[in-house]
Protein backbone atom coordinates (compact mmCIF):
# COMPACT_ATOMS: atom_id res chain seq x y z
CA UNK A 1 0.00 0.00 0.00
CA UNK A 2 0.64 3.73 -0.86
CA UNK A 3 2.36 5.68 1.73
CA UNK A 4 -0.41 8.20 2.81
CA UNK A 5 0.01 11.87 2.08
CA UNK A 6 0.70 13.07 5.71
CA UNK A 7 0.48 16.93 4.39
CA UNK A 8 -3.59 16.12 3.76
CA UNK A 9 -6.24 16.82 6.32
CA UNK A 10 -9.34 14.79 7.21
CA UNK A 11 -12.52 16.73 8.11
CA UNK A 12 -14.93 14.91 10.43
CA UNK A 13 -18.30 15.54 11.23
CA UNK A 14 -18.72 14.19 15.00
CA UNK A 15 -22.46 14.12 15.71
CA UNK A 16 -23.36 14.40 19.19
CA UNK A 17 -27.29 14.65 20.90
CA UNK A 18 -26.24 18.07 21.60
CA UNK A 19 -23.73 19.35 19.74
CA UNK A 20 -22.31 19.21 16.32
CA UNK A 21 -18.14 19.65 15.84
CA UNK A 22 -16.41 19.87 12.70
CA UNK A 23 -12.81 18.87 13.21
CA UNK A 24 -10.14 19.36 10.46
CA UNK A 25 -7.57 16.65 11.35
CA UNK A 26 -3.86 15.41 10.55
CA UNK A 27 -3.01 12.29 9.00
CA UNK A 28 -2.01 11.15 12.07
CA UNK A 29 -4.98 12.30 14.23
CA UNK A 30 -4.12 15.17 15.68
CA UNK A 31 -6.98 18.15 15.65
CA UNK A 32 -6.11 21.43 13.97
CA UNK A 33 -9.18 23.26 14.42
CA UNK A 34 -12.93 22.57 15.55
CA UNK A 35 -16.14 24.10 14.99
CA UNK A 36 -19.51 23.95 16.65
CA UNK A 37 -22.65 24.02 16.76
CA UNK A 38 -26.24 23.17 18.91
CA UNK A 39 -27.79 20.21 17.53
CA UNK A 40 -31.36 21.85 17.92
CA UNK A 41 -34.67 19.48 18.20
CA UNK A 42 -38.26 20.97 16.73
CA UNK A 43 -41.18 20.29 18.56
CA UNK A 44 -43.30 18.51 15.76
CA UNK A 45 -45.43 17.42 14.26
CA UNK A 46 -45.48 14.21 14.04
CA UNK A 47 -42.72 13.95 16.59
CA UNK A 48 -39.78 15.91 18.13
CA UNK A 49 -37.09 16.14 15.50
CA UNK A 50 -33.99 17.03 14.60
CA UNK A 51 -33.36 20.23 12.42
CA UNK A 52 -31.68 17.96 9.05
CA UNK A 53 -31.98 20.71 6.63
CA UNK A 54 -30.73 23.42 9.16
CA UNK A 55 -27.90 21.02 10.08
CA UNK A 56 -26.83 20.29 6.36
CA UNK A 57 -26.56 24.35 5.35
CA UNK A 58 -24.13 24.58 8.21
CA UNK A 59 -22.01 21.66 7.65
CA UNK A 60 -21.76 22.22 4.19
CA UNK A 61 -21.20 25.66 4.44
CA UNK A 62 -18.39 25.64 7.06
CA UNK A 63 -16.93 22.52 5.41
CA UNK A 64 -16.52 24.89 2.51
CA UNK A 65 -14.22 27.51 4.86
CA UNK A 66 -12.51 24.84 6.84
CA UNK A 67 -11.33 23.61 3.42
CA UNK A 68 -9.63 26.99 2.52
CA UNK A 69 -7.84 27.17 5.30
CA UNK A 70 -6.56 23.69 5.76
CA UNK A 71 -5.36 21.14 2.94
CA UNK A 72 -8.87 18.67 3.57
CA UNK A 73 -8.74 15.06 1.18
CA UNK A 74 -11.51 13.25 3.10
CA UNK A 75 -14.77 13.29 4.75
CA UNK A 76 -15.83 11.39 7.44
CA UNK A 77 -18.79 10.87 9.95
CA UNK A 78 -19.05 9.79 13.61
CA UNK A 79 -22.09 9.62 15.45
CA UNK A 80 -23.64 8.77 18.19
CA UNK A 81 -25.48 5.14 17.87
CA UNK A 82 -28.98 6.10 18.54
CA UNK A 83 -29.93 8.38 15.30
CA UNK A 84 -31.19 7.40 12.08
CA UNK A 85 -33.07 8.57 9.22
CA UNK A 86 -35.52 7.05 6.86
CA UNK A 87 -34.76 8.85 3.85
CA UNK A 88 -36.22 8.65 -0.12
CA UNK A 89 -34.19 8.67 -3.36
CA UNK A 90 -33.10 11.93 -3.91
CA UNK A 91 -29.93 13.59 -1.70
CA UNK A 92 -30.96 17.02 -2.93
CA UNK A 93 -35.28 16.42 -2.35
CA UNK A 94 -34.78 19.18 0.89
CA UNK A 95 -32.85 17.27 3.67
CA UNK A 96 -33.65 13.76 1.78
CA UNK A 97 -35.53 12.38 4.66
CA UNK A 98 -38.96 10.56 3.99
CA UNK A 99 -39.77 11.09 7.68
CA UNK A 100 -38.31 13.85 10.05
CA UNK A 101 -35.65 12.25 11.99
CA UNK A 102 -37.07 10.97 15.46
CA UNK A 103 -35.21 12.67 18.69
CA UNK A 104 -34.70 9.54 20.64
CA UNK A 105 -34.88 11.41 24.12
CA UNK A 106 -38.90 11.53 23.97
CA UNK A 107 -41.27 9.23 25.42
CA UNK A 108 -42.38 6.61 22.67
CA UNK A 109 -46.18 6.79 22.25
CA UNK A 110 -47.99 3.75 24.85
CA UNK A 111 -48.92 1.43 22.20
CA UNK A 112 -45.52 1.43 20.56
CA UNK A 113 -43.93 0.85 23.71
CA UNK A 114 -45.99 -2.42 24.26
CA UNK A 115 -46.26 -3.24 20.44
CA UNK A 116 -41.91 -2.80 20.71
CA UNK A 117 -41.47 -5.23 23.82
CA UNK A 118 -42.99 -7.75 22.00
CA UNK A 119 -41.18 -7.75 18.74
CA UNK A 120 -37.85 -6.92 20.17
CA UNK A 121 -35.84 -10.39 20.05
CA UNK A 122 -33.78 -12.01 22.82
CA UNK A 123 -30.57 -10.03 24.23
CA UNK A 124 -28.19 -11.93 22.00
CA UNK A 125 -30.33 -10.20 18.61
CA UNK A 126 -30.60 -6.89 20.36
CA UNK A 127 -26.87 -6.07 21.82
CA UNK A 128 -28.75 -4.26 25.13
CA UNK A 129 -31.61 -4.01 27.27
CA UNK A 130 -34.76 -2.15 25.95
CA UNK A 131 -34.09 1.20 26.79
CA UNK A 132 -35.93 4.67 27.03
CA UNK A 133 -37.82 6.79 24.82
CA UNK A 134 -37.04 5.82 20.99
CA UNK A 135 -33.34 5.38 21.66
CA UNK A 136 -33.52 2.17 19.65
CA UNK A 137 -33.81 2.64 15.65
CA UNK A 138 -36.36 -0.40 15.66
CA UNK A 139 -38.54 0.99 18.06
CA UNK A 140 -37.91 5.05 16.10
CA UNK A 141 -39.12 2.79 12.47
CA UNK A 142 -42.00 0.94 14.01
CA UNK A 143 -43.56 4.28 15.46
CA UNK A 144 -42.86 5.80 11.55
CA UNK A 145 -44.60 2.79 10.29
CA UNK A 146 -47.84 2.72 12.34
CA UNK A 147 -48.09 6.56 12.60
CA UNK A 148 -47.07 7.74 8.96
CA UNK A 149 -47.85 4.39 6.93
CA UNK A 150 -47.88 5.80 3.43
CA UNK A 151 -45.16 8.38 3.78
CA UNK A 152 -43.01 5.20 5.66
CA UNK A 153 -43.73 3.04 2.03
CA UNK A 154 -42.52 5.56 0.06
CA UNK A 155 -39.15 5.36 2.26
CA UNK A 156 -36.23 3.74 0.22
CA UNK A 157 -33.26 3.66 2.94
CA UNK A 158 -32.73 3.68 6.39
CA UNK A 159 -29.55 5.02 7.11
CA UNK A 160 -27.63 5.51 10.62
CA UNK A 161 -26.38 9.64 11.02
CA UNK A 162 -22.87 8.27 9.35
CA UNK A 163 -24.42 6.72 6.50
CA UNK A 164 -26.36 9.47 6.10
CA UNK A 165 -24.12 11.91 5.97
CA UNK A 166 -22.21 9.93 3.50
CA UNK A 167 -25.14 9.94 1.41
CA UNK A 168 -25.70 13.18 1.20
CA UNK A 169 -22.44 14.28 0.09
CA UNK A 170 -22.08 11.35 -2.36
CA UNK A 171 -25.84 9.83 -3.44
CA UNK A 172 -24.61 6.41 -2.05
CA UNK A 173 -26.22 4.77 0.40
CA UNK A 174 -24.57 1.61 2.89
CA UNK A 175 -25.15 -0.10 5.97
CA UNK A 176 -22.07 0.03 8.23
CA UNK A 177 -21.47 -2.58 11.10
CA UNK A 178 -20.26 -0.23 13.90
CA UNK A 179 -23.26 2.24 13.66
CA UNK A 180 -26.14 -1.06 13.25
CA UNK A 181 -24.40 -2.86 16.07
CA UNK A 182 -24.64 0.34 18.44
CA UNK A 183 -27.73 -0.96 20.06
CA UNK A 184 -29.84 -0.06 16.64
CA UNK A 185 -31.57 -3.53 17.58
CA UNK A 186 -31.60 -4.23 13.57
CA UNK A 187 -28.91 -6.10 13.51
CA UNK A 188 -27.80 -9.20 15.35
CA UNK A 189 -24.11 -8.88 15.43
CA UNK A 190 -22.35 -11.97 17.02
CA UNK A 191 -25.05 -13.68 14.26
CA UNK A 192 -24.44 -11.19 11.84
CA UNK A 193 -28.18 -11.38 10.21
CA UNK A 194 -30.89 -8.89 10.75
CA UNK A 195 -33.20 -8.85 14.07
CA UNK A 196 -36.26 -10.65 14.05
CA UNK A 197 -37.90 -7.54 14.22
CA UNK A 198 -36.61 -6.31 10.54
CA UNK A 199 -37.87 -10.49 9.53
CA UNK A 200 -41.50 -9.90 10.60
CA UNK A 201 -41.86 -6.10 9.15
CA UNK A 202 -40.42 -6.51 5.95
CA UNK A 203 -37.75 -3.87 7.01
CA UNK A 204 -34.79 -5.48 4.78
CA UNK A 205 -35.71 -3.54 2.22
CA UNK A 206 -34.81 -0.82 3.64
CA UNK A 207 -31.10 -2.16 4.92
CA UNK A 208 -28.39 -1.42 1.71
CA UNK A 209 -25.55 -3.31 1.58
CA UNK A 210 -22.66 -2.95 4.05
CA UNK A 211 -19.53 -1.64 3.62
CA UNK A 212 -16.71 -1.17 5.90
CA UNK A 213 -16.31 2.19 7.76
CA UNK A 214 -13.00 3.16 5.74
CA UNK A 215 -14.45 2.53 2.70
CA UNK A 216 -14.11 5.60 0.18
CA UNK A 217 -17.50 5.70 -1.18
CA UNK A 218 -15.95 8.43 -3.87
CA UNK A 219 -15.40 11.87 -4.35
CA UNK A 220 -18.46 14.84 -2.93
CA UNK A 221 -21.35 15.31 -5.83
CA UNK A 222 -20.19 17.57 -8.12
CA UNK A 223 -23.88 19.50 -7.49
CA UNK A 224 -23.49 19.80 -3.96
CA UNK A 225 -19.39 20.88 -4.25
CA UNK A 226 -20.56 23.60 -7.04
CA UNK A 227 -23.38 24.58 -4.77
CA UNK A 228 -21.06 25.21 -1.44
CA UNK A 229 -17.68 26.03 -3.14
CA UNK A 230 -16.58 22.62 -1.81
CA UNK A 231 -13.48 21.09 -2.67
CA UNK A 232 -14.29 18.89 -6.25
CA UNK A 233 -11.89 16.16 -5.26
CA UNK A 234 -13.31 15.63 -1.85
CA UNK A 235 -13.40 11.77 -1.07
CA UNK A 236 -16.24 10.53 1.62
CA UNK A 237 -15.98 7.81 3.76
CA UNK A 238 -18.61 5.79 5.09
CA UNK A 239 -18.25 6.73 8.46
CA UNK A 240 -18.32 5.18 11.96
CA UNK A 241 -20.22 5.07 15.31
CA UNK A 242 -18.32 7.14 17.81
CA UNK A 243 -17.43 5.26 20.40
CA UNK A 244 -16.61 2.47 17.82
CA UNK A 245 -13.98 5.16 16.82
CA UNK A 246 -12.04 5.82 19.63
CA UNK A 247 -11.71 1.66 19.98
CA UNK A 248 -10.33 1.48 15.92
CA UNK A 249 -8.04 3.98 17.52
CA UNK A 250 -6.25 1.71 19.71
CA UNK A 251 -7.07 -1.41 17.85
CA UNK A 252 -5.09 0.14 14.98
CA UNK A 253 -2.22 1.20 16.93
CA UNK A 254 -2.08 -2.85 17.63
CA UNK A 255 -3.80 -2.61 21.06
CA UNK A 256 -6.63 -4.77 20.07
CA UNK A 257 -6.04 -7.13 23.29
CA UNK A 258 -6.36 -4.31 25.72
CA UNK A 259 -9.87 -2.88 27.36
CA UNK A 260 -10.28 0.71 26.92
CA UNK A 261 -11.93 2.83 28.98
CA UNK A 262 -13.66 5.92 27.91
CA UNK A 263 -15.21 8.77 30.76
CA UNK A 264 -17.26 11.77 30.45
CA UNK A 265 -20.88 11.73 30.60
CA UNK A 266 -21.08 7.89 29.67
CA UNK A 267 -18.40 5.80 31.17
CA UNK A 268 -17.69 3.16 28.03
CA UNK A 269 -16.08 -0.01 28.53
CA UNK A 270 -15.28 -2.26 25.49
CA UNK A 271 -13.35 -5.27 24.94
CA UNK A 272 -13.42 -7.77 22.50
CA UNK A 273 -11.84 -10.38 24.14
CA UNK A 274 -15.24 -10.61 26.93
CA UNK A 275 -16.90 -13.67 26.10
CA UNK A 276 -20.57 -12.29 25.33
CA UNK A 277 -22.43 -15.79 27.33
CA UNK A 278 -21.03 -13.87 30.20
CA UNK A 279 -22.82 -10.30 29.96
CA UNK A 280 -25.61 -8.96 31.81
CA UNK A 281 -28.40 -7.54 30.31
CA UNK A 282 -29.86 -6.06 34.09
CA UNK A 283 -26.35 -4.40 34.64
CA UNK A 284 -26.76 -2.46 30.91
CA UNK A 285 -24.10 -4.58 29.32
CA UNK A 286 -24.32 -4.39 25.86
CA UNK A 287 -22.76 -6.34 22.70
CA UNK A 288 -21.33 -4.08 20.40
CA UNK A 289 -19.70 -4.37 17.28
CA UNK A 290 -16.22 -3.08 15.72
CA UNK A 291 -15.01 -1.98 12.64
CA UNK A 292 -14.59 -5.54 10.74
CA UNK A 293 -17.81 -7.00 12.08
CA UNK A 294 -16.77 -8.73 14.98
CA UNK A 295 -18.56 -8.45 18.20
CA UNK A 296 -17.31 -6.45 21.10
CA UNK A 297 -18.53 -6.76 24.78
CA UNK A 298 -19.56 -2.97 26.32
CA UNK A 299 -20.28 -2.09 29.63
CA UNK A 300 -21.54 1.33 30.38
CA UNK A 301 -22.08 3.20 33.25
CA UNK A 302 -23.51 7.65 33.72
CA UNK A 303 -20.41 8.61 35.31
CA UNK A 304 -21.01 12.59 34.63
CA UNK A 305 -24.13 12.75 36.07
CA UNK A 306 -23.40 10.64 39.31
CA UNK A 307 -20.13 12.88 39.62
CA UNK A 308 -21.88 16.06 39.36
CA UNK A 309 -24.65 14.40 42.31
CA UNK A 310 -21.67 14.14 44.90
CA UNK A 311 -19.47 17.46 43.81
CA UNK A 312 -22.07 19.92 43.87
CA UNK A 313 -21.36 23.32 43.09
CA UNK A 314 -17.25 24.39 42.75
CA UNK A 315 -14.68 24.76 40.64
CA UNK A 316 -12.70 22.37 38.30
CA UNK A 317 -9.50 22.12 40.72
CA UNK A 318 -7.28 18.83 40.64
CA UNK A 319 -8.13 16.96 43.96
CA UNK A 320 -5.49 16.55 46.74
CA UNK A 321 -4.15 13.21 47.28
CA UNK A 322 -4.37 13.64 50.81
CA UNK A 323 -7.92 14.75 51.14
CA UNK A 324 -8.43 11.16 49.50
CA UNK A 325 -6.72 9.21 51.52
CA UNK A 326 -8.63 11.41 54.54
CA UNK A 327 -11.61 9.95 53.06
CA UNK A 328 -10.80 6.68 52.44
CA UNK A 329 -9.30 6.30 56.15
CA UNK A 330 -12.22 7.55 57.44
CA UNK A 331 -14.34 5.18 55.30
CA UNK A 332 -16.94 7.68 53.92
CA UNK A 333 -18.06 6.33 50.69
CA UNK A 334 -20.75 7.43 48.00
CA UNK A 335 -22.75 4.72 47.02
CA UNK A 336 -25.18 4.55 43.82
CA UNK A 337 -27.40 5.63 42.17
CA UNK A 338 -28.10 9.08 42.35
CA UNK A 339 -29.88 9.49 39.13
CA UNK A 340 -32.68 7.71 37.88
CA UNK A 341 -30.71 5.04 35.93
CA UNK A 342 -29.47 2.04 37.76
CA UNK A 343 -26.16 1.16 35.98
CA UNK A 344 -24.62 -1.71 37.57
CA UNK A 345 -26.66 -2.18 40.87
CA UNK A 346 -30.26 -2.49 40.19
CA UNK A 347 -32.94 -1.23 42.01
CA UNK A 348 -30.41 1.49 43.12
CA UNK A 349 -31.74 4.17 41.17
CA UNK A 350 -32.92 7.47 43.26
CA UNK A 351 -31.01 5.55 46.11
CA UNK A 352 -27.86 7.30 45.78
CA UNK A 353 -26.78 8.44 49.40
CA UNK A 354 -23.30 8.99 51.41
CA UNK A 355 -22.29 6.85 54.29
CA UNK A 356 -19.59 7.46 57.21
CA UNK A 357 -18.43 10.50 58.18
CA UNK A 358 -19.96 13.01 55.41
CA UNK A 359 -17.48 15.44 53.34
CA UNK A 360 -17.08 18.80 55.52
CA UNK A 361 -16.38 20.85 52.40
CA UNK A 362 -16.46 21.79 48.65
CA UNK A 363 -13.04 20.04 48.26
CA UNK A 364 -14.05 17.03 49.87
CA UNK A 365 -16.99 16.60 48.08
CA UNK A 366 -15.24 16.32 44.63
CA UNK A 367 -12.47 14.51 46.30
CA UNK A 368 -15.43 11.77 47.03
CA UNK A 369 -16.94 12.11 43.54
CA UNK A 370 -13.67 11.59 42.07
CA UNK A 371 -13.04 8.17 44.42
CA UNK A 372 -16.95 7.29 43.40
CA UNK A 373 -16.58 7.60 39.47
CA UNK A 374 -13.12 5.54 39.62
CA UNK A 375 -15.14 2.85 41.50
CA UNK A 376 -17.75 3.00 38.77
CA UNK A 377 -15.02 2.72 36.13
CA UNK A 378 -13.48 -0.50 37.64
CA UNK A 379 -16.81 -1.88 37.88
CA UNK A 380 -17.54 -1.48 34.23
CA UNK A 381 -13.76 -3.12 33.49
CA UNK A 382 -14.65 -6.37 36.37
CA UNK A 383 -18.05 -6.46 34.94
CA UNK A 384 -15.95 -7.38 31.61
CA UNK A 385 -13.78 -9.58 33.53
CA UNK A 386 -11.05 -7.34 32.30
CA UNK A 387 -7.19 -8.63 34.49
CA UNK A 388 -4.99 -7.68 31.62
CA UNK A 389 -4.31 -4.15 30.29
CA UNK A 390 -7.09 -1.59 30.57
CA UNK A 391 -6.42 2.06 28.46
CA UNK A 392 -8.42 4.98 30.19
CA UNK A 393 -9.37 8.08 28.11
CA UNK A 394 -11.19 11.01 28.11
CA UNK A 395 -12.25 13.84 30.12
CA UNK A 396 -11.48 12.42 33.80
CA UNK A 397 -8.02 12.42 32.83
CA UNK A 398 -8.23 16.29 33.00
CA UNK A 399 -7.61 15.14 36.70
CA UNK A 400 -4.42 13.11 37.95
CA UNK A 401 -5.75 11.22 40.60
CA UNK A 402 -8.43 9.78 38.77
CA UNK A 403 -6.09 6.99 36.88
CA UNK A 404 -4.10 5.94 40.10
CA UNK A 405 -7.62 5.64 42.12
CA UNK A 406 -8.55 3.31 38.96
CA UNK A 407 -5.12 1.51 39.03
CA UNK A 408 -5.40 1.08 43.08
CA UNK A 409 -9.00 -0.23 43.14
CA UNK A 410 -8.29 -3.21 40.29
CA UNK A 411 -7.48 -6.40 41.45
CA UNK A 412 -4.64 -6.51 39.01
CA UNK A 413 -3.88 -5.84 34.86
CA UNK A 414 -1.90 -2.94 33.77
CA UNK A 415 -3.56 0.76 33.41
CA UNK A 416 -2.62 2.82 31.20
CA UNK A 417 -3.97 6.35 30.28
CA UNK A 418 -4.29 8.63 27.03
CA UNK A 419 -4.70 12.55 27.75
CA UNK A 420 -5.32 13.14 24.51
CA UNK A 421 -9.49 14.22 24.54
CA UNK A 422 -10.14 14.18 21.05
CA UNK A 423 -10.49 9.99 20.97
CA UNK A 424 -13.29 10.11 18.56
CA UNK A 425 -12.10 12.85 16.07
CA UNK A 426 -8.59 11.31 15.80
CA UNK A 427 -10.32 7.03 15.30
CA UNK A 428 -12.34 8.48 12.47
CA UNK A 429 -9.54 10.52 10.87
CA UNK A 430 -7.16 7.34 11.23
CA UNK A 431 -9.91 5.35 8.56
CA UNK A 432 -8.51 7.93 6.23
CA UNK A 433 -4.92 5.54 6.70
CA UNK A 434 -6.38 2.61 7.29
CA UNK A 435 -4.12 -0.45 6.94
CA UNK A 436 -1.20 1.68 7.40
CA UNK A 437 1.14 2.26 10.70
CA UNK A 438 0.29 5.94 10.92
CA UNK A 439 -2.19 5.06 13.77
CA UNK A 440 1.17 4.13 16.25
CA UNK A 441 2.14 7.89 15.61
CA UNK A 442 -1.29 9.05 17.60
CA UNK A 443 -1.07 7.29 20.78
CA UNK A 444 1.20 8.48 23.53
CA UNK A 445 0.14 5.78 26.75
CA UNK A 446 1.51 6.69 29.83
CA UNK A 447 1.50 4.16 32.99
CA UNK A 448 -0.94 4.55 35.89
CA UNK A 449 0.99 4.22 39.31
CA UNK A 450 -1.43 3.59 42.19
CA UNK A 451 -1.66 6.03 44.96
CA UNK A 452 1.01 5.79 48.08
CA UNK A 453 -1.08 4.14 50.75
CA UNK A 454 -0.93 1.52 53.31
CA UNK A 455 -1.10 -1.35 52.15
CA UNK A 456 -4.55 -2.92 51.22
CA UNK A 457 -6.14 0.33 52.03
CA UNK A 458 -7.70 1.36 48.37
CA UNK A 459 -8.46 -2.73 48.14
CA UNK A 460 -10.02 -3.12 51.46
CA UNK A 461 -12.39 0.34 51.04
CA UNK A 462 -12.92 -0.37 47.42
CA UNK A 463 -14.50 -4.54 48.56
CA UNK A 464 -16.29 -2.99 51.39
CA UNK A 465 -17.89 -0.15 48.90
CA UNK A 466 -18.67 -3.13 46.44
CA UNK A 467 -21.01 -4.89 49.52
CA UNK A 468 -22.76 -1.91 50.69
CA UNK A 469 -23.56 -0.77 47.13
CA UNK A 470 -24.91 -4.13 46.65
CA UNK A 471 -26.92 -4.64 49.83
CA UNK A 472 -29.79 -2.49 48.07
CA UNK A 473 -30.65 -4.32 44.97
CA UNK A 474 -33.42 -5.86 44.09
CA UNK A 475 -34.09 -8.83 41.34
CA UNK A 476 -34.17 -7.43 37.68
CA UNK A 477 -37.41 -7.41 36.20
CA UNK A 478 -37.63 -6.86 32.71
CA UNK A 479 -40.30 -4.33 30.88
CA UNK A 480 -43.46 -6.26 30.51
CA UNK A 481 -46.26 -5.11 28.07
Amino acid sequence: MAEPDRSARICVLDVGKTNIKLNAVTATGEVVETLSVQNPVKAGPPWRHHDLGGLGEWIFSELAGLAKRHPIRTFVSAAHGSGGVLVGADPDAGDGAALPMIDYEQPLPEAIRKAYLLLAGSFRDRGSAVMHGATHQARQLLWMEEAEPERFAAGRWFLCLPQYWAWRMTGIAVSEATCLGAQSHLWNTPDRRPTPIVEARGWNRLLPAFAPAWKNLGRVRQELAARYDLPPALDVLVGIHDSSANLYRYQAAGLSEAAILSTGTWIVGMSGKTPLDGLNEAAGMTINSDVFGQPVAGALAMGGREFAHVAGEGGGQAVDPSVVLTLISRGTMALPSFGDGDGFFPGSAGQGRIVGPPPENAAERRALALIYVAQLSVECLDALQVSGTAVLDGSYLGDPLFARLVAGFRSGGETLFNLDAYGVATGAALLAAHGTMLATESLHLRTAQPLDSPVALLSTYHQRWRECARQAQIPFRKENP
